[in-house]
């Protein structure tokens, strides 16, 4: 089952940890959550840049 970027940043920010993730998801990776955080915060800067 894919999950999106989307799906992974509302699980970090309901409060689950890296762990709760990668136990949920076993096909995910510590690098795909970090994926998931960098892909935002850039996503984030060219917003604010395009402001």
């Amino acid at each position: 089952m894919p999950i999106t970027v989307d799906d992974v940043l509302s699980y970090l920010g309901s409060g689950m940890t890296y762990q709760d993730i990668l136990d949920d998801f076993p096909y995910l990776t510590r690098k795909d959550i970090l994926a998931c955080l960098s892909y935002a915060a850039n996503r984030e800067q060219t917003l604010l840049v395009q402001a």
